[in-house]
């Protein structure tokens, strides 16, 4: 009976679909790469190639027909691969072929026909395979391409001018992009791309990586720690707000590194602001330099930031490659912040009436800054030192991220907080959905080939030259990201950065995705809608009756940007181009 009653439970339910799905998906897998290879080793009498564009990259799903002898009707067709563009046409029912023509097509490209030359016919006749290696086509600028791209800066206008939630605005973007191709179906020169394909596009590396985090962060800000940590910074400064000021950035940067820039600045803010009002300090001059703060630290590694973590499952960085290649530039531009900080707020500082506190204040952020559960601390302490010694690790033993973040969440679940419930309605859906649209969204711009425009385009800027593109990808993306947010713009230039990457001497080293990292999320403290952090900061201000309104924020995140980039650009000029030597 109670094993029966169990197995009735939810929690095991979940569990047990779990498992079934990992298992659904591996067999899956295995079963499409066993019929790939199967038919690649047994097939004979059988033409096969790879559709490529003019940037090198497969081309997924172009329908490809065979004809032979004249005929006006296919003997075979198929549609390439998506990872690589191959396709396989069989020719077995075909005894004696006079002619072979192939003709290519895809939405988005020029169609381009090849036709046999005798020694291929005679090769087909012998019953041999004919490979015919790589075709390109060239991209088509037709309609859905406009569409794609009007839909795309749409969702990036509504975003930057906060006229729509983002996440509601990726959702709005989605439906115009699938429905186009809905209508599509009837209209050719509509069509972006199925449904099924707009879910290829989707990363759930990243869904899974960044869903695992929220559970494992969700049961440790229900210590308390956060808020203890807050107010022993002030216990420490003695008052001074100078040194509250620095030791509140460090504690801001380091959390941000560990957790993330977001869920930082939700736990620091509203007792930062409850400690700057008790020393006669407007908040906000505590509340700016936290943020910038926060997005700057959060670079170091690769689930301090949703850009890196974007950037990481897109080139394959893991958490060593960050720390080891950024973290030493991070610190020197934290420096550089933390100075440029004190110069900018020295004056209002100083009228501050500094470790003068009453009592009753002194009670009152003691009471809030208190463990209030001490043994799930120590238990969820635990579970967060193995979760980062997994992501260390978990390299070496080629273990994903995202697979190393949903052990840290079952192991949170299970030992730390098991009222699971309670625990999934911590997680914010919201985000993962703005994520899963914004792939989409990305992937069709890509489809339409926008994406090959850009990337061609900064190409014939830069040539060869490695640090011309890495000058060009970081600045940009530091200037982009202030005027929208940093995530689409982010998601956007991955697939530009890939091909420079693949194309230009020298950049196999990853410096191009470093720059991204770099300059998007530095970029992001340029204005108050560069980054979601700044917008949640702003919004806990807002509700503490302490508004960060645009200009202001824009006043110090200009030249705070300006400088944080600079440094960032040296070290990364020092670290792959002096010191690599």
């Amino acid at each position: 009976m109670r094993l029966f009653i169990l197995l009735r439970s939810p929690r095991t339910i979940r569990l047990f679909l779990f498992i079934i799905l990992g298992a659904a998906l591996i067999v899956s897998v295995l079963r499409d790469t066993g019929q790939r290879v199967a038919l690649a080793q047994t097939e004979t009498g059988s033409v096969t190639g790879t559709v490529i564009d003019v940037q090198g990259q497969g081309v997924c799903e172009a329908e490809v027909e065979l004809f032979t002898n004249n005929s006006d009707e296919p003997l075979d067709s198929t549609t390439t691969y998506c990872e690589d563009g191959v396709f396989v046409l069989s020719l077995k029912e075909v005894e004696a072929i006079q002619s072979l023509r192939l003709h290519i097509s895809h939405p988005h490209f020029e169609w381009a026909d090849w036709e046999a030359t005798r020694n291929d016919v005679a090769l087909i006749n012998a019953g041999h395979t004919l490979a015919l290696g790589e075709i390109v086509l060239d991209r088509h600028i037709g309609v859905a391409f406009w569409i794609a791209t009007a839909t795309f800066v749409l969702v990036l206008l509504l975003i930057a001018l906060e006229k729509l939630h983002n996440t509601l605005a990726a959702l709005m973007g989605v439906g115009i992009v699938l429905v186009t191709s809905a209508v599509g179906t009837f209209i050719p020169s509509l069509y972006i791309f199925g449904f099924e394909h707009a879910l290829s596009y989707v990363d759930f590396e990243v869904v899974f990586l960044v869903m695992g985090m929220m559970i494992v962060i969700a049961a440790i800000e229900g210590t308390g720690v956060f808020q203890w940590v807050t107010y022993q910074a002030y216990r420490l400064s003695g008052g001074r707000v100078w040194l509250l000021v620095i030791i509140l950035m460090f504690i801001t940067a380091i959390a941000s590194a560990l957790l993330d820039n977001v869920t930082t600045m939700l736990l620091m803010a509203p007792l930062t602001i409850q400690i700057a009002l008790a020393l006669g300090v407007n908040p906000v001059s505590l509340l700016i330099p936290e943020v910038l703060a926060s997005n700057v630290g959060g670079i170091a590694t690769l689930i301090g930031t949703p850009t890196n973590i974007l950037i990481g499952s897109y080139a394959g960085l893991g958490f060593n490659d960050f720390v080891m290649n950024l973290t030493p530039g991070v610190l020197l531009a934290q420096l550089v912040l933390i100075a440029f900080i004190i110069l900018r707020y020295g004056k209002r500082w100083s009228a501050a009436t500094g470790g003068g506190l009453s009592e009753a204040l002194l009670n009152r952020l003691a009471e809030a800054g208190k463990i209030r559960e001490p043994v799930k601390l120590r238990k969820a302490s635990i579970v967060f030192a193995v979760t980062i010694l997994g992501f260390v690790l978990g390299e070496n033993i080629h273990l994903a991220p995202a697979v190393v973040a949903i052990v840290g969440a079952v192991l949170m679940l299970l030992w730390v907080a098991p009222d699971i419930e309670t625990m999934m309605k911590l997680v914010d859906w919201t985000t993962l959905m703005f994520f899963i649209a914004l792939f989409i969204l990305v992937g069709a711009i890509q489809e339409v080939g926008l994406l090959s425009v850009v990337a061609g385009g900064i190409s014939q800027v830069v040539g060869d030259s490695l640090w011309g593109a890495a000058l060009m990808v970081i600045w940009s993306a530091a200037l982009l990201s202030g005027l929208i947010d940093n995530i689409p713009f982010a998601a956007a230039m991955l697939p530009v950065v890939g091909y420079l990457t693949r194309t230009i001497p020298g950049a196999d080293n990853m410096l191009l995705f470093y720059c991204l990292s770099v300059g998007a999320a530095m970029g992001g403290n340029t204005t108050l809608i560069g980054a979601s952090a700044n917008l949640v900061t702003a919004g806990i201000a807002e509700r503490a009756g302490y508004k960060i309104s645009y200009m202001n924020f824009l006043k110090v995140g200009v030249p705070a940007t300006l400088l944080t980039v600079a440094v960032g650009t040296g070290w990364l000029l020092l670290h792959f181009h002096v010191l690599a030597r």
